[in-house]
């Protein structure tokens, strides 16, 4: 089954048909070219044909009589910070930003993936980092789209900070 573009979303369409959920990681969202399968085993090739079209939470890919194919986003690890003021909030996103990380701003709260490194320099900059698995849903456009490999341990900012951090994990 090919996915040119999503048809609905769940949210503003619920509907009384059974769900097959397209699991996704939060990096996964903004592939334009990928082939996954359903829960039920379905094949899905999504095969965006304009640029930053980007898949979201209940996104509905296919419906007929019998069912609807939509859109799950699974939980991850991840960094989660509450600002305390507004300041607070446009300091951590600035900073975070500065470094090409993707940022997530859901509930009054600032996300973003989890890296150790990174975990390391918000406590040591005076901010509250907790670690937390939630889903990262709401991310922040941005002039570079985030991808994944299976580690966000890419930036020159990251391979210093581990060179520098403990061996201890």
């Amino acid at each position: 089954m090919i996915i040119n573009e999503t048809i609905g979303n769940l949210i503003q369409n619920p509907t009384t048909k059974p769900v097959d959920y397209l699991d996704l990681e939060w990096f996964e969202t903004t592939k334009r070219i990928q082939r996954k399968k359903t829960r039920l085993g379905i094949d899905i090739a999504i095969k965006f044909l304009r640029e930053g079209q980007r898949l979201r939470e209940g996104d509905i890919l296919f419906e007929d009589n019998e069912k609807v194919i939509a859109v799950n986003i699974m939980e991850t690890e991840a960094i989660v910070m509450s600002p305390v003021s507004l300041l607070e909030m446009g300091t951590v996103c600035y900073e975070i930003g500065n470094k090409h990380i993707p940022l997530f701003i859901q509930d009054d709260k600032v996300l973003l993936p989890f890296e150790m490194p990174m975990y390391r320099w918000l406590e040591a900059s005076g901010f509250k980092p907790e670690k937390q698995f939630v889903k990262l849903l709401n991310l922040l456009k941005s002039n570079v789209e985030p991808h994944g490999h299976g580690s966000l341990g890419s930036t020159i900012f990251t391979k210093i900070l581990k060179m520098a951090a403990p061996k201890d994990e």
